[in-house]
C-alpha cells in the first residue's frame, strides 16, 4: 500500500487491475437525455479501488467520503455495486488465495466447518411454536382460532332490554 493504507501501489495495481470488470456500455433501447459523450467522464478505475478501499479501511459511511479527495460518493457506491455483481469482489478474494497458497501453502485438509457456525436447513419449520411461550396466559385463556381482545358479549345494552 502507498503512504496510507488505502493508497494503492504500482505494484498492486498491476495485480487487481485486469480483474476489474469493463465498463457497462449504454443500452440501445433506452433512451437517454444526454448525447454519447456528454457528462462528466467517469473516474479512473484505480481511484475507485483506492476510494472503495479507503470506506472498507476506516469503515465510514458511503455519504461521508471526504468529496474533496474522492470525488461524488453516489457515483464511487454505484461503482462498487457495479463491480459486486459483476463478481470482482469474489475474483479479487480467490486471487488472493491462490497466491498466499503458492506463498505460505494452506493445509486445506485441516480446514473444516463447524456445525453452530451454519442455519440447519428447515430448521423453523420443524421447530413449531416458541416454547417460551407455553406457559403465557394468553396461550392458555384463548381457545384456537380466537383473537384475545374480541369481545366475548355479543349484544350490548344500549337503553334497550336484551
Amino acid at each position: 500500500m502507498g503512504a496510507h493504507s488505502w493508497e494503492v501501489t504500482d505494484e498492486f495495481w498491476s495485480r487487481v487491475e485486469p480483474l476489474i470488470p469493463p465498463a457497462q456500455p449504454r443500452s440501445a433501447n433506452k433512451t437517454y437525455q444526454r448525447k454519447p459523450g456528454g457528462g462528466r467522464k467517469p473516474k479512473p478505475a484505480r481511484l475507485v479501488f483506492e476510494d472503495i478501499v479507503y470506506v472498507l479501511r476506516t469503515g465510514c459511511q458511503w455519504k461521508a467520503l471526504p468529496a474533496e479527495r474522492f470525488g461524488s460518493a453516489s457515483a464511487i457506491h454505484k461503482r462498487f455495486l457495479e463491480w459486486e455483481e459483476a463478481g470482482f469482489f469474489e475474483a479479487l478474494w480467490r486471487a488472493g488465495l491462490a497466491e498466499y497458497d503458492e506463498m505460505e501453502g494452506i493445509a486445506w485438509r485441516w480446514q473444516s466447518i463447524d456445525g453452530a457456525t451454519i442455519k440447519a436447513p428447515l430448521a423453523q419449520e420443524q421447530a413449531g411454536p416458541n416454547p417460551t411461550d407455553r406457559g403465557k396466559k394468553r396461550e392458555q385463556a384463548t381457545p384456537a382460532g380466537r383473537r384475545a381482545w374480541r369481545p366475548v358479549i355479543t349484544h350490548r345494552y344500549r337503553g334497550k332490554p336484551a
